[in-house]
């Protein structure tokens, strides 16, 4: 969390602690801050202040859309959304599958860019809602959203983008994208964890996914949390200010990286030929187990992403990469590589060294058949 944010929020936590529906000093005051905040993160979007609604995290907000479209529709939705969707738009959209809901599933290609052309071929007379977010958890690839929300427009069907991972990144205008509804978060744009919004354009149809209270004008019930929501709206306001600044030096440090690759042998950058995100690089290492590497490289130091996740005891890999055509082994090798606005060029030097030298230790360890002592007994589990 940027440091700025913390002070625009230390207040909120401390004496002007208020719920801004009271109507006393202490509440309206407290309204006040949250309001001027929305107005912030409007600016970010190129938004109309009342069209946001505070959430708890992009998840809930993409959670709310999804089954608001449900709600709408009932057993008969027709939904089309991308196959590299963060999980909180896919594994909702499955459960929607099982409740009675058709899900049209469209793949990437090799990059993890998904052709407009062949996701509005999926549409139907009956497509109630097309998920498309705008950049990649994964690998970072920006995605066609434009492309793909104008020819939903011209058939009435309303356009869900997850930009979640893009906003604080990349310039995003809410009408330039031609969506209907959009999740941001403000820890990806260095604001405070449990913070998010959900736009929903005027007039789209949305129906709460928590009843309760009138707060946010009936669109999302229970206290709003006031801190959190001020330091979302101060990281909105430095992010339109440093937008560029942050664009430029997170890609200096992102292709510093990947030039330095070239002293490790079989290497995969997934994305590379497509537009991604500046600070994002996802990198296969072959023969080298991922959650070992990530271990190794935590105890050294380094925090990275691994390109897969533990399920019940075993390793599986991202749904994203395989959906790409990356191979099961490939993707169980593949690690996320990210870097803000605290990192510098000695950083990434004193990274690519570290892991030049347990990439190859991992794949001597695997040529031998010997065990990884990152993994021995009393070691944290690679799940």
């Amino acid at each position: 969390m940027d440091p700025r944010v913390r002070d625009a929020m230390l207040p909120w936590l401390d004496h002007a602690f208020g719920n801004p529906s009271s109507i006393h000093t202490f509440g309206q005051a407290a309204r006040e801050a949250v309001e001027g905040a929305r107005e912030s993160v409007a600016l970010l979007l190129g938004a109309r202040p009342a069209e946001l609604v505070f959430v708890a995290s992009g998840t809930e907000a993409n959670n709310a859309v999804l089954r608001s479209c449900a709600k709408q529709n009932g057993s008969q939705s027709h939904l089309v959304v991308s196959a590299v969707e963060h999980p909180s738009v896919a594994n909702t959209a499955k459960t929607l599958q099982e409740e009675g809901a058709e899900i049209s599933w469209v793949p990437p290609d090799r990059h993890g860019r998904i052709n407009p052309e062949q996701m509005v071929a999926e549409l139907r007379s009956n497509t109630s809602l097309t998920c498309l977010m705008l950049a990649n958890n994964v690998v970072g690839t920006v995605q066609p959203v434009a492309e793909v929300a104008a020819e939903c427009r011209s058939r009435g069907v309303p356009v869900l983008c997850d930009a979640v991972q893009a906003v604080g990144k990349i310039s995003v205008h809410v009408e330039e994208l031609g969506v209907d509804y959009l999740s941001l978060g403000a820890h990806k744009f260095y604001g405070p964890l449990g913070a998010a919004a959900l736009w929903v354009r005027q007039g789209a149809e949305f129906s709460p996914l928590l009843v309760g209270g009138a707060q946010e004008r009936q669109r999302r019930a229970g206290t709003v949390n006031v801190p959190a929501v001020v330091g979302m709206g101060k990281a909105a306001e430095l992010a339109v200010a440093e937008l560029r600044e942050r664009k430029t030096a997170a890609a200096a440090l992102r292709d510093r990286f990947e030039s330095g690759l070239r002293s490790i042998p079989d290497v995969v950058i997934h994305g590379q030929q497509a537009a991604r995100l500046a600070n994002t690089s996802h990198v296969a290492f072959t023969g080298a187990d991922s959650q070992a590497l990530l271990i190794r490289l935590d105890l050294e130091g380094f925090a990275v992403s691994a390109g897969a996740a533990c399920s019940s005891g075993t390793v599986e890999p991202s749904e994203a990469l395989l959906a790409m055509g990356v191979s099961r082994e490939e993707a169980l090798s593949a690690l996320r590589i990210s870097f803000g606005q605290g990192n510098t060029i000695e950083e990434v030097d004193a990274f690519l060294g570290v892991l030049t030298r347990q990439v190859g230790e991992l794949r001597q360890a695997a040529s031998t058949g010997s065990a990884d002592p990152a993994l021995q007994p009393g070691m944290p589990d690679a799940g």
